[in-house]
């Protein structure tokens, strides 16, 4: 009897140290920027990504991060969904992280203000989701 509790016991320690974490996406690095060309404004936004799914296929790992940037205005109103675009990476080691990034154009019908990205990320293997925001003035001169 003491060896079967002695056993379970191992057992039972054995199977929890196997589980593994559920993978957490996150975003971190998240940046914007507005420059003046003139009549309109050029708008650059980044983040970076970690803590996604990957599938190793063969000798390389993939990753695929689906986003979105929304856009609010000063105003409080959002523009839901200015830029999509999906980002497959590939690499033969495993990947830490995976840089985003988005670039456009507001027109001279854009207020001056404070303007905020709002990255929707998606870890297309899992479905899994993170969102982060950064800020941004237009000034006009």
């Amino acid at each position: 009897m003491k060896g079967f509790v002695i056993v379970l016991l191992i057992g039972s320690l054995f199977c929890s140290c196997n589980k593994e974490e559920p993978v957490k996406i996150e975003t971190f690095s998240t940046e914007a920027f507005a420059y003046d060309l003139g009549n309109s404004w050029e708008v650059n936004a980044t983040t970076r990504v970690k803590g996604f799914s990957q599938k190793e296929e063969g000798n390389n790992f993939r990753a695929t991060i689906a986003y979105d940037i929304d856009l609010v205005t000063p105003a409080g109103d959002t523009i839901k969904a200015l830029i999509i675009r999906v980002e497959d990476k590939t690499d033969s080691e495993n990947i830490t992280d995976i840089p985003l990034e988005a670039q456009f154009e507001l027109d001279s019908t854009y207020a001056a203000g404070e303007y905020k990205i709002v990255f929707n990320v998606k870890d297309v293997l899992n479905n899994n989701k993170a969102i982060s925001t950064a800020s941004f003035k237009i000034v006009n001169e």
